[in-house]
């Protein structure tokens, strides 16, 4: 067997910004170190990611100040992307591993773990899928959605984004689930891309529990660490060891 997975489970979040640096920080570490992968679990506090895009908007500020007002920390991360939101009912699942060769397999990674989710979700019998859906906010290919409700098929929710950073020696994967309450997310982010001036339909934001109510980001995580319990054997990783 290989090197094992590290697993941090972070219990509290420690703001928009500090959480992000220090995924910065472990990604740095990583780079400059022999050690296997790093698996960071944690719920943030509630933050609008901004994208670069973003940030050189003309309403920028005023978007901002939406977040702000919302109370919402506004966060500009360095990978690309529009703006999302995330808040407590959340799950933020960081993947950070070093690699000589980290830019080899950059869709493969959006593939693979996008495929995770859903497989963690399907684990909780929700019909989840990957894949773009029209008017959704920080469009991406590899979304995660599924159907509001069985009767209504054709009209999905977004339910996960994801996004990666690729440095020299390492790289670094980062998914957002939303599991619970979706109504302050779809609320902020109305403003915020309205002072963006960029369309989205609001009714594409989505949380798990509107598609399977009762569902807790407690068992979200459960799931999703079966699911990466499997992947670490088919990674031939030793095992995953809290930290």
């Amino acid at each position: 067997m290989g090197r094992s997975m590290k697993l941090i489970r972070q219990r509290e979040s420690l703001g928009a910004e500090q959480d992000y640096r220090r995924s910065l920080s472990i990604l740095d570490a990583a780079r400059s170190s022999n050690t296997g992968p790093i698996l960071r679990i944690y719920q943030p506090r509630p933050t609008v990611a901004f994208g670069r895009r973003d940030e050189l908007n003309p309403g920028f500020t005023r978007a901002r100040r939406s977040a702000l007002d919302a109370g919402f920390a506004p966060l500009v991360r360095r990978v690309g992307g529009r703006a999302a939101a995330y808040h407590g009912g959340c799950l933020i699942v960081d993947h950070i591993e070093p690699d000589p060769d980290p830019k080899t397999g950059i869709q493969d990674r959006y593939r693979l773990f996008g495929d995770m989710i859903v497989a963690a979700l399907e684990h909780l019998d929700i019909p989840a899928d990957v894949g773009e859906i029209p008017g959704e906010y920080c469009a991406g290919e590899y979304s995660v959605h599924a159907p509001r409700t069985a009767q209504d098929p054709d009209r999905p929710v977004k339910l996960a984004g994801t996004a990666q950073r690729v440095v020299a020696g390492a790289w670094y994967f980062s998914s957002v689930i939303v599991v619970e309450h979706s109504d302050p997310i779809r609320s902020v982010l109305t403003d915020v891309y309205s002072a963006l001036g960029v369309e989205w339909d609001p009714a594409t934001a989505g949380a798990v529990d509107d598609v399977r109510p009762g569902t807790t980001v407690s068992q979200v995580e459960d799931a999703l660490l079966q699911v990466y319990t499997m992947y670490s054997r088919y990674m031939g990783y030793g095992s995953i060891q809290n930290s």
